[in-house]
């Protein structure tokens, strides 16, 4: 089997970066089509245009991201853009709205360029769109082809961003290491649909050791919408070796329990992150992870605001049937609890879910 780094073709990170969009854009092409959410546009068009005004041959479209990575809206994309000629797609904003970006322009066979007006998951960087129903729930991944052509990381607007946003990239960034460890023990195949490296494995523990270096810092600091350089530093832990170090190295239970989750109508005002947060404490204790490793992820998703409990999720009231549906979810055929070194049945999910809950309330406590 062969081992797969994969990543984009350049990343690129500073202050004011979507002011330069159209200087960045012009090797790949001159027709944007750019994918924003009606509020993002109101926010940040002008810098986008005022930008563009003396680069004449650059024509840009905005089309209104409905909310939902879907079939539908992917589809709804793919039409915008032939309807303008768009030779590049450019998706600004969070998650879903980058992965309807990447997932259009794969399918129409256009370069993309990817914008994140946040930095609430490692989505950015991947050659992967997590596909939902129009109702939210999980229903599959695409893999794509390549990578984003490119990935424009704008400091000064992601610091301006609620500082839950950054935390929540925090949550979805702490799986990495763990689920990259779990996969390098079972030889298990990543996104690429090759085997992990020395080098995803180290940027997931340097992803993870910048969380604990940097992470209560950073949130002090989005907390007062100001960049430090523990905001750069988060920044490109949640976006770049995450990111990376997700897709070469490979997921396993964390994010499958958060697939388990999107069946649970209470979560879904959750974030992504947040939900993986939880679920990387259940692949903790899914592994019989020494207390040491526990207790640290629990402090440090204490100390930042991410959540520890089921309550924290938004379940007031725990029924069995419902952590079983979450758990059954999590283990369907084609998901990543099949990456763990070990048989993993929906018994044992539902365990380590009402244990993590048990050490969170503990801790808590």
């Amino acid at each position: 089997m062969a081992m797969i780094i994969g990543g984009p073709s350049r990343y690129v990170q500073q202050q004011n970066a979507l002011q330069d969009l159209s200087s960045f854009a012009k090797n790949l092409g001159t027709n944007l089509l750019v994918l924003i959410t009606e509020s993002g546009k109101k926010r940040i068009g002008t810098i986008i245009e005022d930008g563009n005004k003396d680069k004449e041959s650059i024509k840009i479209k905005f089309t209104y991201f409905n909310g939902e990575c879907s079939k539908k809206e992917i589809a709804r994309v793919q039409e915008e853009a032939k309807k303008i000629g768009a030779n590049v797609i450019v998706g600004i904003g969070g998650g879903k709205a980058l992965d309807t970006a990447k997932a259009a322009a794969y399918y129409e066979k256009l370069p993309v360029i990817i914008c994140p007006t946040i930095a609430s998951s490692d989505a950015p960087c991947s050659a992967l769109s997590v596909i939902y129903s129009e109702e939210g729930v999980f229903e599959e991944y695409l893999f794509l082809s390549e990578n984003p052509n490119m990935v424009l990381m704008d400091t000064s607007i992601i610091a301006k961003a609620p500082s839950r946003l950054i935390v929540a990239g925090m949550g979805d960034a702490l799986a990495t290491y763990f689920e990259a460890r779990a996969c390098k023990v079972s030889n298990a195949i990543n996104c690429l649909n090759g085997t992990g490296s020395l080098t995803s494995n180290a940027l997931g523990e340097l992803c993870y050791q910048t969380l604990i270096n940097d992470g209560y810092k950073a949130k002090l600091a989005a907390d007062n919408k100001v960049c430090t350089k523990a905001v750069e530093n988060i920044i490109e832990a949640n976006t770049y070796l995450s990111g990376i170090g997700f897709e070469s190295g490979g997921i396993a239970a964390a994010h499958a329990i958060h697939n388990g989750f999107t069946a649970i109508e209470e979560t879904h005002n959750m974030y992504h992150g947040e939900k993986v947060a939880f679920g990387t404490i259940s692949q903790l204790v899914l592994e019989n992870a020494p207390i040491e490793d526990i207790e640290e992820v629990i402090e440090f998703c204490m100390s930042v605001g991410l959540p520890t409990t089921l309550e924290d999720l938004g379940i007031k009231e725990i029924k069995d049937e419902e952590i079983m549906k979450v758990a059954t979810l999590a283990c369907a055929k084609g998901d990543t609890m099949a990456n763990m070194p070990f048989d993993v049945t929906p018994s044992d999910v539902y365990a380590a879910i009402l244990t993590a809950n048990e050490l969170g309330n503990a801790y808590k406590n």
